[in-house]
């Protein structure tokens, strides 16, 4: 993508009007980066066909900064809802990609969100079918937001529900919590900080298949702990099966760098927001199994058995603490961190 043969340096309210404008941006950006049948259509949809029953999830990104360590919006969309989609049990197809763009955003800037979307949608082996692109004026939007929706056929072996989770079952983590919502933190104005810490986003699609594949409808439930963190996914699964959950704190897998950051700032990392971690609730029998087998992958490197459905405390997740006492963990009060993703 030639930027310099485009004519212009930032976008304007003429790339939104729908005329010649309109079409320059998309037919030299959008639709010269994402090219394959059903986009080069240049329709106002896309019509595909399934074989099974289907997930579908979308999703909308907000995140500040637009560029952060590790990633960018643009894979962070991508990587999100083919995320989300995964966690329903289905392998993830298609997506839609719709813009909301701020005058004057650059085009050097919109080229490389182009060209990261590019990369992790062909990383999750999904092709972008359709989508839309709208530009407001200055000061009426933060630079872009990005909307997606992912369609994806249902796993054959998959039953992933609520319903499914009893008494016994095992909680497993896949990686380390809290470096996506520490990373967005530690470039926020005012609260920079030395670090090296990076964003996790990354695509759980494979991993999730690979999981299915080998233990089919054991596996009862998955769900990825984004916004409100894992403390606000494990009070919900608490409150939907009306049991309780017990986990414990020494095995909540944290990168001690993340950890202080944290410290640092007054968070508690179990309601920080993670963009590739996902946990998994299974049969206590094949546990050890599961977590063989992620550790096996690499986005599963660090993945371990943090807890258990219990019959006790029901509708209230109970840690047990480093030091041998126990607390109650709370689903998360408010916006502890905006505009995470």
């Amino acid at each position: 993508m030639d930027i310099q043969k485009l004519g212009y340096d930032s976008i304007n309210l003429g790339h939104g009007s729908g005329g010649l404008m309109t079409r320059d941006l998309l037919d030299n950006m959008i639709f010269n980066t994402f090219s394959n049948p059903f986009l080069n259509q240049k329709h106002d949809g896309s019509i595909v066909k399934f074989n099974n029953p289907i997930a579908i999830s979308t999703d909308s990104f907000v995140v500040s900064p637009i560029f952060f360590k590790g990633g960018n919006i643009g894979e962070l969309a991508v990587n999100g809802t083919v995320n989300d989609v995964a966690m329903c049990g289905a392998i993830p197809k298609y997506l839609s990609l719709a813009f909301i763009i701020e005058e004057g955003l650059k085009i050097n800037e919109f080229r490389d969100i182009l060209n990261s979307i590019k990369k992790a949608a062909d990383t999750s082996q999904v092709q972008i079918i359709t989508g839309d692109t709208k530009v407001v004026e200055r000061g009426k939007g933060d630079k872009i937001f990005i909307n997606t929706t992912g369609f994806g056929e249902v796993h054959p072996k998959a039953n992933i529900s609520t319903d499914n989770i009893k008494v016994g079952d095992k909680i497993i983590l896949n990686g380390q919590i809290a470096q996506h919502g520490m990373a967005i933190m530690s470039q926020r104005q005012g609260l920079e900080f030395e670090s090296d810490i990076i964003s996790d986003t990354t695509n759980l699609n494979f991993l999730i298949k690979d999981l299915l594949d080998r233990f089919g409808k054991d596996i009862h439930f998955f769900r990825d702990p984004t916004r409100g963190g894992l403390s606000s996914v494990l009070s919900e699964i608490a409150t939907d099966i009306n049991n309780g959950i017990l986990i414990f704190e020494n095995k909540l897998p944290i990168e001690k760098q993340v950890a202080a950051a944290c410290e640092i700032l007054g968070l508690d990392p179990l309601y920080v927001a993670n963009e590739g971690v996902f946990l998994t609730i299974v049969e206590a029998s094949i546990a050890d199994e599961v977590v063989d087998l992620m550790r096996k992958d690499d986005k599963g490197k660090n993945a371990v058995c943090i807890g258990e459905i219990t019959k006790d405390h029901s509708g209230k997740v109970v840690m047990n603490s480093h030091i041998g006492g126990k607390r109650i963990v709370s689903p998360l009060m408010g916006e502890q961190l905006p505009r995470i993703c």
